[in-house]
């Protein structure tokens, strides 16, 4: 990497200390419940040999990784000239729940949390929490929160009870577009409390095998956007699918305008080809880059789908599997290499 490549991250992992952190900004009766039993959010019951976070990113301070925003700017934003980290949090879980009231309470108070806690310092940003269990509570954090000047985008769980572009959905994308905010999705809820099956054909046995099989849920919530018409309904709205691979893009493409051809009439509301409405409206995160043995094919890939103008940057830190800019997208010549790293994560987010 060029040693003066300027660098914005668009999906870092802040913590928390301990769920005690959002005790102050929580109402009663659910202060009450966390104080005495956690955030009582759902986890999707595989175990990973690994560990979700990486060991070495916990700050000497104590607490787990990622929760002191000092610390984490020099892990990782000093030594990889990162200028600006979208933070995404870890809690995602909110619309696995099963009560929507508690999941929409534990988000507006995470984002109160973040807000004070961490947009104080001016390399972060910060991603808007909302659980799409009840979109009209989302839609109203949404309306609660986008005023605050670095609050930049919109973020829940790829894991959800329904195809995202289903109408039920919509609140909070029109909410979104109101206040011209990006709307994000992230994998780690699937299969958690009241959200589908991690895959089409039910649940897998290990941790391997639902990892893996976390970009079939992004390819069908993408499907879902583009058919339901969301692009269409919502014509400013910018959707981004964090950590969800980008090499069955083509395929997927390919397949929809195919089908789109002899099927049109089953979308009548659609008015391009489905694939323009995916470059269009949608972005993608490089983590977890596909690195195949040869590294030709995956520029391939990127030409096909005209990668380099809706890819960005994302680390993941500090989870196992995080990427540094440093070792990855090697063979891309500076002009995509800059826009992937900087320029298209500075126009959507408006840095």
């Amino acid at each position: 990497m060029n040693p003066n490549q300027k660098v914005i991250d668009v999906d870092v992992h802040n913590s928390l200390k301990s769920p005690r952190d959002l005790l102050p900004y929580l109402p009663e009766p659910w202060r009450s419940r966390v104080e005495s039993s956690g955030l009582g959010l759902p986890g999707h019951g595989y175990y990973n040999p690994l560990g979700v976070n990486r060991q070495d990113c916990r700050p000497p301070s104590g607490g787990p990784s990622a929760s002191d925003p000092e610390f984490l700017i020099q892990d990782l934003l000093v030594p990889y000239q990162i200028e600006v980290a979208i933070l995404t949090g870890d809690l995602m879980g909110v619309s696995a729940m099963h009560d929507p009231d508690h999941g929409a309470v534990i988000a507006s108070a995470y984002n109160d949390f973040l807000a004070e806690r961490w947009l104080k310092y001016p390399e972060f940003r910060g991603s808007i929490l909302v659980s799409a269990h009840d979109p009209l509570l989302a839609a109203r954090e949404i309306d609660r929160m986008a005023d605050h000047p670095r609050m930049v985008g919109v973020i829940m769980g790829s894991g959800q009870r329904a195809p995202l572009g289903q109408r039920q959905f919509h609140p909070i994308y029109e909410a979104a577009e109101r206040h011209g905010l990006p709307v994000a999705i992230h994998p780690g809820t699937e299969g958690a409390g009241g959200t589908h099956a991690p895959t089409p054909s039910g649940y897998p046995t290990r941790y391997l095998e639902w990892h893996t099989a976390l970009s079939q849920n992004y390819m069908a919530h993408l499907i879902s956007l583009v058919c339901e018409g969301v692009f269409e309904k919502f014509p400013n709205l910018k959707f981004v699918m964090l950590e969800g691979g980008i090499a069955w893009l083509p395929h997927l493409m390919w397949r929809l305008d195919k089908n789109y051809k002899g099927l049109r009439s089953s979308v009548p509301w659609l008015k391009r080809m489905p694939s323009e409405y995916i470059r269009d409206h949608c972005l993608f995160s490089t983590q977890p880059i596909e690195e195949p043995d040869d590294p030709k094919d995956l520029l391939a890939i990127f030409d096909m789908i005209d990668a380099e103008n809706f890819l960005m940057f994302s680390s993941d830190y500090p989870h196992w599997d995080n990427d540094v800019p440093t070792e990855i997208l090697k063979r891309l010549r500076p002009e995509a290499r800059q826009k992937i790293y900087y320029d298209n994560a500075k126009r959507l987010y408006q840095l």
